[in-house]
């Protein structure tokens, strides 16, 4: 094939044109593994709330693949070194740090596997993708993995004030429609410096830092942990679970090949082999989607009851606490819903049910945003800024929750 032909440009909402730097980059875009991040959605089931955030994995990875670019073309200016191999891979890593990303984002990593994170499997496709391009993702899985030893490439990948951040509360806000997380990327990025292999920013980008860490807690609590967003995605993973374990117990249920694969068998970290990434690779959001509009004509009330709300939307109430839900009100509210429906103490946890959620918007036990000053020294953002509270940014906000039918109370 002519090279000249994988040169490609993708227009984007966001940012506009963005370039392919190489071929190496276009032949793992065009992998059928990376293809598949096109049917995963980046935001779960908030399109519930937000119309708009129909848009998917492969639009972030590349809005970051575009950001990084941006990144080593500016440190570069500033006289940072970076290798052509360093270069590419950042580029690889930061392309391919969500593809292990499962239906509907995070609910599969609760439901139908065990043990086993998104980041954990996203590694296991960069070595899978690396035996086929013959070791040219040696480099990228360094970064990716954090054991680089120049610190400030992992950084730029998975750091406080990394890519992937800088992308999607950009993306996610202009998709959802909320402004409070539309910060300036092209700032951020243009700010940026290293010092001894660390990841700093320049005092005049302290504004811009201030503004990314307020907009990351509001989009947390506005968006991402919106009540709505928050009940769809649990009934999403319990209808999941139900579906598990009537398949286990000899039922037989419709459903893709790929789904049925993770329905019939318990895959964790020890057996999540080869074969079962070939599975993965074929499973997205149509799988579930299609999935649930044969279930919801079951005869398992559940699995019935829980698949026709999540279709049309008529999903369980949620309340939010500040404080823990008492036993009592959860146990109190399932006899209602056992006396009303004829049902069992477990499958009426199915639709009463209490948890909690929490953020942090800056960890401070983490490697810390850095304000590098003209005189040379740095120091941390809580201490350089005389507008941050530190005592907000770093408190973990934990707000507990109660699901329960709306027919019920």
């Amino acid at each position: 094939m002519n090279t000249n032909n994988k040169l490609k440009i993708f227009n984007d909402p966001i940012y506009g044109f963005i370039t392919i730097p190489n071929t190496l980059i276009f032949d793992l875009i065009a992998h059928k593994y990376f293809q598949r991040l096109r049917r995963i959605s980046q935001m779960g089931l908030s399109y519930l709330v937000y119309p708009g955030a129909h848009h998917t994995r492969f639009h972030h990875a590349l809005g970051c693949l575009h950001l990084m670019q941006n990144a080593v073309r500016i440190l570069r200016f500033k006289n940072v070194q970076i290798s052509e191999a360093e270069e590419n891979g950042l580029y690889i890593a930061i392309l391919l740090h969500d593809i292990g990303h499962g239906p509907f984002s995070h609910a599969m990593e609760h439901s139908i596997v065990e043990d086993i994170s998104h980041e954990a499997i996203s590694l296991k496709f960069m070595e899978s993708l690396n035996i086929e391009f013959n070791g040219a993702l040696d480099m990228a899985i360094s970064m990716f993995k954090g054991v680089y030893h120049r610190s400030f490439f992992g950084q730029l990948i998975s750091g406080q004030l990394d890519i992937d951040r800088s992308d999607y509360l950009k993306r996610d806000s202009f998709y959802t429609g909320v402004s409070e997380g539309n910060i300036n990327s092209e700032r951020l990025i243009s700010m940026m410096n290293v010092v001894n292999d660390e990841l700093v920013i320049e005092e005049k980008g302290i504004y811009s830092i201030e503004k990314f860490l307020t907009a990351r807690r509001l989009m947390y609590w506005q968006v991402y942990l919106h009540k709505t967003s928050l009940v769809a995605e649990q009934m999403i993973m319990r209808v999941l679970k139900r579906a598990k374990e009537l398949t286990q117990k000899g039922v037989k249920l419709e459903a893709s090949s790929a789904l049925r694969f993770f329905l019939c068998n318990n895959i964790n970290s020890s057996n999540f082999d080869k074969s079962t990434l070939n599975q993965f690779s074929l499973l997205d959001d149509y799988d579930v989607m299609s999935a649930l509009k044969s279930w919801q004509f079951h005869d398992d009330f559940v699995l019935r009851h829980l698949s026709e709300m999540i279709l049309n939307r008529t999903l369980l109430k949620i309340k939010f606490k500040n404080n823990p839900i008492p036993d009592s009100k959860v146990e109190s509210i399932k006899q209602n819903l056992i006396s009303k429906y004829a049902l069992d103490a477990y499958e009426a946890s199915y639709f009463v049910f209490n948890g909690h959620v929490e953020n942090l918007a800056y960890n401070p036990k983490q490697e810390g945003l850095k304000i590098l000053y003209k005189n040379g020294k740095t120091l941390d953002i809580l201490k350089a800024s005389d507008h941050l509270s530190s005592k907000v940014l770093t408190k973990t906000v934990s707000k507990h929750y109660i699901c329960f039918p709306k027919d019920i109370l």
